[in-house]
This record gives C-alpha cells, sequence and structure tokens, in this order.
C-alpha cells in the first residue's frame, strides 16, 4: 500500500492548473444569434455528402420467443383459487440453513512483485482463469443453482417487457407531455421493452423447454409519474437481484452472456431514475442482493400465471413497509407524511399529482435546487433522506398468499427481530430496531461510508429486519436469509 505524503498532496494541488472553462451562470438553449462568435448554427438539413455503400445482403434474423405487445393486456389482481401452494421443493432438504466456514485454505495466491508467477500457458495469457483452457463453451444452465436463478431472472424480464410495453399504452401522449415527457422519451422507453424481448429470449434458450413463460400483472401506477416512478424501482431489485447470484452460477458461459445483458438493465434503472426527476446514480457501487429478496419484491405484482408454468425455489420474505418512505415527487421530501405511496406492496411508487397537492409538489417546478421534473441530473437543496432520520416501520406476519395465483406463502425462521439491515453499494449496515408495538418499530437511518466521501445509504436501497448482526459482506450475503424477519425498500436518495 503506498502512503500518499500530505505535503506532496498539497504541493501537487497547488500546481494544478486553473479551470479553463468558466462555470455557466444561467444556461440557455442556443440560438442563431447566441452561437459562437463568428458562427451560425445550420438552418438547413439534407444529404449534403455521399459515402461509399452497397446493399447488404439480411442476415439471419434469430427467433424471439414473444412477439412486441402493442396494446394493453389482462391487468389486474389475482381473484382465483390457486391450485398449487408452496415454493419448489426438490427430494429432500438436507439442513436447516447453510453452515460457516473458514476461508478456502487454496485461497493463497498474492502477487507482491506485480509481475507473472507461473509459467504462460500461451503468448500473452496469464496462467489461471475459469473456462480459459480452450473448451467449446456450452451456454447452458449446469446445477439446480443456476436454472432457479436463471428462471427467476427470466420472471423479471417477462414483467419488464410487458411493464414498458403497459405505461406506453394505458398513457396517453399528453399524459406524457404533462409529465414533461416527450415523443423521443417515449421511443426510448419502447426501445427499452424491445430490449427486454431479447432479455427473454437469451434466458429462455439457456434454460430450456421448462422455461417460464410470460404471466399478467397488477401494477400500482394511475399516473406517468408513478409508472417511472415504480420503473425505477423495479429495475433496481432486478438489477441488484443478478449482482447477487451471477459469481457464484456454476455456467460460467451462462454468467457471462447474463452480465452482457443485466449491463442493459443498469441503464434502464439510470434512465428511469432521470425521468423520474432523481440523479441518476447517487453510488459509486451498486449493490447484490439474494435471490429470495428479489422474488420477495417481485412476486406481489405477478397477478397469475399459465397453468402449469415452472414454480421458483426461492422464498418469499413478508413484507417490510417504510411509513415515512420519502415522496419521490415533494419539493421537501421531510413533509412526507405516513404512507405516501400509491398502495401497500414494499415497491408501491410514490404517489404524485393529482393525489399529491400541486402546491407541495417539485414535479412542475423549474426551479434549481427545488424541481424533479425528467432531467439529466437534479442537485436537490433538501435531500430525500439524510444520516440520523428516524424511520418508521410496519411489518407483516408470514402466512400472506401472495405471487402468481397468490400461490406462494411468506415465511420467516427468524426469531424477535432486533436490527435493521441496510443493504447498499458495498455495505451491509446494522442499526437496533426499537419495537413499539405489534409489529411496528423505528431505528435512525446510519451514517456509514464505503470509502471516504461515499456515504453508504444513498439511492433506491434495500432494509430487512433482523434477529442478528451477523458479519458479513457481498459475496455471501445470502447467509443473512434465515435471519430475515421482514424485508423492503428505502428511497434513501
Amino acid at each position: 500500500m503506498i502512503a500518499f505524503i500530505p505535503a506532496l498532496l498539497a504541493a501537487l494541488a497547488a500546481a494544478a492548473p486553473a479551470p479553463q472553462v468558466p462555470g455557466y451562470t444561467g444556461a440557455t438553449t442556443l440560438t442563431a444569434s447566441s452561437a459562437a462568435s463568428g458562427q451560425t448554427l445550420a438552418t438547413s438539413f439534407g444529404p449534403d455528402s455521399q459515402v461509399s455503400a452497397i446493399v447488404p445482403t439480411p442476415g439471419f434474423q434469430p427467433p424471439k420467443v414473444s412477439s412486441q405487445v402493442t396494446g394493453t393486456t389482462s391487468h389486474g389482481p389475482y381473484s382465483g383459487t390457486p391450485t398449487t401452494l408452496g415454493a419448489a421443493n426438490g427430494p429432500t432438504t438436507l439442513a436447516a440453513s447453510v453452515g460457516t466456514l473458514p476461508p478456502n485454505p487454496t485461497a493463497t495466491y498474492y502477487n507482491s512483485a506485480g509481475v507473472p508467477l507461473n509459467p504462460l500457458p500461451a503468448p500473452y495469457t496469464p496462467a489461471g482463469g475459469l473456462g480459459t483452457n480452450g473448451t467449446l463453451p456450452r451456454y447452458m444452465v449446469e446445477s439446480d443453482f443456476d436454472f432457479e436463478s436463471i428462471a427467476l431472472g427470466l420472471y423479471q424480464e417477462w414483467i419488464e417487457l410487458d411493464l414498458f410495453h403497459n405505461g406506453l399504452a394505458t398513457f396517453t401522449v399528453d399524459d406524457f407531455v404533462a409529465a414533461g415527457l416527450t415523443a423521443e422519451d417515449r421511443s426510448l422507453i419502447e426501445f427499452m421493452a424491445d430490449q427486454e424481448s431479447g432479455h427473454a429470449t437469451l434466458l429462455t434458450n439457456m434454460l430450456g423447454e421448462a422455461a417460464p413463460v410470460q404471466c399478467t400483472y397488477d401494477y400500482p401506477f394511475t399516473t406517468v409519474r408513478e409508472f417511472v416512478d415504480f420503473n425505477q424501482r423495479l429495475t433496481r431489485w432486478g438489477e441488484s437481484g443478478v449482482w447477487g447470484f451471477i459469481n457464484h452460477l456454476d455456467s460460467r458461459e451462462v454468467g457471462q452472456l447474463l452480465a452482457q445483458s443485466i449491463a442493459t438493465e443498469a441503464r434502464q434503472q439510470l434512465i428511469f431514475r432521470q425521468m423520474s426527476g432523481l440523479q441518476p446514480m447517487p453510488v459509486w457501487f451498486e449493490a447484490g442482493i439474494p435471490q429470495s429478496w428479489g422474488w420477495t419484491f417481485l412476486a406481489p405484482y405477478i397477478s397469475s400465471c399459465p397453468e402449469n408454468i415452472t414454480r421458483l425455489a426461492w422464498q418469499n420474505f413478508p413484507a417490510l413497509h417504510v411509513l415515512n418512505n420519502p415522496n419521490i415527487n415533494r419539493f421537501s421530501p421531510n413533509d412526507t407524511g405516513l404512507m405516501e405511496v400509491t398502495g401497500n406492496r414494499t415497491s408501491d411508487p410514490s404517489i404524485s399529482t393529482p393525489t399529491l397537492p400541486e402546491d407541495q409538489s417539485c414535479e412542475h417546478l423549474n426551479i434549481t435546487g427545488v424541481g424533479c421534473g425528467p432531467a439529466i441530473t437534479h442537485n436537490k437543496s433538501e435531500p430525500l433522506s439524510f444520516p440520523g432520520k428516524k424511520v418508521l416501520f410496519r411489518w407483516d406476519d408470514p402466512g400472506s398468499a401472495v405471487g402468481p395465483n397468490n400461490s406462494y406463502i411468506t415465511s420467516t425462521s427468524a426469531g424477535t427481530p432486533a436490527y435493521v439491515a441496510w443493504v447498499s453499494q458495498l455495505n451491509l449496515t446494522y442499526t437496533d430496531l426499537t419495537v413499539t408495538g405489534a409489529n411496528t418499530g423505528f431505528t435512525y437511518q446510519p451514517d456509514s461510508f464505503v470509502y471516504e466521501a461515499d456515504p453508504a445509504g444513498n439511492g433506491t436501497m434495500f432494509v430487512a429486519l433482523s434477529d442478528s448482526n451477523l458479519f458479513l459482506t457481498p459475496f455471501n450475503l445470502s447467509m443473512i436469509n434465515p435471519h430475515v424477519r421482514a424485508l423492503g425498500l428505502y428511497q434513501a436518495g
């Protein structure tokens, strides 16, 4: 590790050149009269130049597993009687939980010299790595863990495909314009929906004939603002759910393709945050969460699925409701009242106008530090949340019917909750839970950091009630599951 000398840093700072570009004091749209001195803006447009080209032979287009949805589909809560209950099970269960072990005894490599320590298998090819010996790749799941993880990912891709199309079909052009979103923004949402058809096809092909198919859904929004807010929450747990398991997959080939799809989902989450008037990436790292967390967040929004659809083995935890979750549509988030969300599910979006009075809303304010209309980014004079804030909770008992056809049952093996676990970026931080009544309590938002100048608590993050403050890290976070009493989402920034 290099130790930097303060005096050296001071000298470097003093030698740094002054900024070459003055800061803007009042940025406006360029016009012909406000262009750079001596220049004018283009006023006519056309094919002014020619480039060499041919008419290429169209390439083969591999088929997709779903056509593009262009109209509204059946949506709403499930009202029937489930024919199957509970998560999928194997022939037997070997233990109540996975035990803790010491570090891998073969994980001892350390390179202090900074040069290759072992013979190179080929030129420019350092020794080591997995799947680097020339074996032909097989892009199929290789274990039950792989299958259940990718099947969960496919359930997620299917809802995103439907959801993005559904918002476009549900709301009018005028609705989008009133929310500050133009035809180009709608086109971008349509393109993101098209991306999901590719993702669903990819995951289906890696699973085979038992791959889950499209279901029907029950969405929690009635306005465009609530639509894009729900999208940024759903893509947050969708992306984080993959980061949580991708490096545990037995099939490295599947992990490779999955990473190349989830990188797109990360961009979707950023874009929906921008459309919601939020800072697009207020963290240095993105959190990973266990599969059972992702399934807990997703399942309540699936209404019904076709008969005999492949079921999942993951757990559904009881819901943890953040009663004073900051409302992203208020110009003063500290004035958020209790349950200012559209429903009673943990990831429901913040209420917006007209439910939220216009004189309390930031949606249509074009004022720096206050407005929250769609933008590349915003700096807020009053943050959505802050360290030390009192956060109020209510949590459900286990035993609720959730998910497709109300056929999954929430459960927990945890004892009495004593801590609140905050999962954001690379950190798992615990704070004490003060229980105030039957399934109610509070804590205070922690003041933790990933590194200097990087507060851990920001963005759309995850909270859980736990009966233990077990020390865990991103790679083994799933070991918290036996201790989780309830699970929720917190809009920290």
